[in-house]
């Protein structure tokens, strides 16, 4: 189908979810939003999404072209010519008549927006430009480098511009020459009576070009599968799951378009001690019933490697969380902090001397912790709990 024909037909303002009047800086923004909703690799096995994300990036590749969407707008408000075109004759309805004599300068309008025969479309024909697919690679790191950041690479199989021919297709010391079938065009036109529509030309499929002798090592296609290291500069605090874009490092475009971006997919690796809480840490720190009950300093380690030390209150109970200013993770955002939670550690086994202390202890407890759960005698039924 031609595209002024598709423009006829299609809204492309009402794919992309934007008004006619919408300034080019939310196109963009609406067209991003629905392309990462949509993209394929978001949505394995699912042929509507596909479907949709073509939908937007065909809508996009009109209406996010300045030229283009103007050259759109003028097509869609021409419409079908209505009366002017399709009404009846003298005293029919509407009561117009169309004589292609009295269009005038009309005609050259009409000629270059829907291709009239003979006009070589704007831009000098051809394939259109269509930018590359975009690439999801994973990338593993360790936590400790996922926190302060890291320069690596990461090692893909993918389409690349072909090595041999430098992405023309055809062998080296040869190039592509103009098809004979559209003059170079990609284009012919379909004769529509007053209307002249162009549809891709079927002896070069749209590229305006043949490839004679081609490249003996991608046999015209100008890409080939090959290994490819690229560098990732990694920020300091990503976190588990973020993707970092990297911009034209998808695969090649087509006739000239612009390569699609490259998007890692990182995986931090647990820590033995700490957790991420966004730019938080969470550390548990096992402390003593003496520590608990009375009080103490005690020391506990940083990411870095360094040290702090945390005053424990008389009286903490077990899970109460302290929280170390500033000893979290850094971004760009900000400086998270050191969350630690402490718990008292109940020995597995005791020493006489440890038991004796115990039970001295036990024997001076003035009441029962589970008083509020409102038993008298807890010696009056004995039951064994299972755990």
């Amino acid at each position: 189908m031609a595209p002024q024909r598709e423009w006829l037909e299609k809204d492309y303002y009402g794919v992309l979810g934007v008004t006619k009047d919408a300034d080019p800086k939310a196109v963009t923004k609406a067209y991003r939003k629905l392309a990462r909703e949509n993209h394929p690799d978001q949505n394995p096995d699912d042929p509507a999404a596909e479907e949709r994300f073509k939908e937007v990036s065909a809508a996009y590749d009109v209406v996010g072209d300045a030229e283009k969407r103007k050259e759109y707008d003028e097509v869609r408000a021409m419409g079908p010519m209505g009366g002017m075109f399709g009404g009846g004759g003298s005293g029919g309805p509407g009561g117009a008549t169309f004589n292609a004599g009295d269009v005038g300068d009309l005609g050259d309008l009409l000629g270059g927006l829907f291709g009239q025969r003979g006009r070589r479309p704007r831009g000098g024909g051809g394939a259109a430009p269509q930018r590359g697919r975009d690439l999801v690679t994973d990338l593993h790191l360790s936590f400790d480098d996922a926190v302060t950041g890291v320069t690596t690479s990461v090692h893909l199989t993918s389409e690349a511009a072909c090595s041999t021919c430098k992405g023309s297709g055809a062998r080296p010391g040869t190039t592509p020459q103009p098809c004979s079938a559209c003059a170079g065009r990609g284009v012919i036109d379909d004769n529509q009576g007053f209307f002249s529509f162009s549809q891709p030309c079927p002896s070069c499929s749209g590229r305006g070009s043949v490839i004679a002798d081609p490249c003996p090592t991608c046999h015209g296609a100008g890409t080939e599968q090959r290994p490819r290291e690229i560098k990732v500069r990694v920020p300091a605090g990503v976190d588990d799951g973020q993707k970092i874009r990297l911009k034209k490092r998808g695969e090649p475009g087509r006739s000239g378009g612009p390569a699609g971006d490259l998007f890692v997919r990182v995986h931090v690796a647990p820590h033995r001690l700490f957790e991420r809480a966004g730019e938080n840490l969470r550390l548990v720190a096992p402390i003593t019933f003496p520590e608990a009950a009375l009080g103490a300093d005690i020391t506990v380690p940083t990411l870095d490697g360094s040290t702090v030390t945390l005053r424990i209150p008389a009286g903490t109970q077990t899970g109460k969380t302290f929280r170390v200013k500033g000893r979290g993770v850094e971004s760009k955002k900000k400086t998270g902090d050191l969350l630690v939670t402490v718990e008292v550690a109940v020995p597995n086994k005791l020493s006489r001397e440890e038991r004796k202390a115990v039970e001295a202890l036990a024997n001076l407890a003035e009441s029962s912790p589970r008083a509020h759960l409102g038993v008298e005698r807890e010696d009056d039924q004995h039951e064994e709990a299972v755990g």
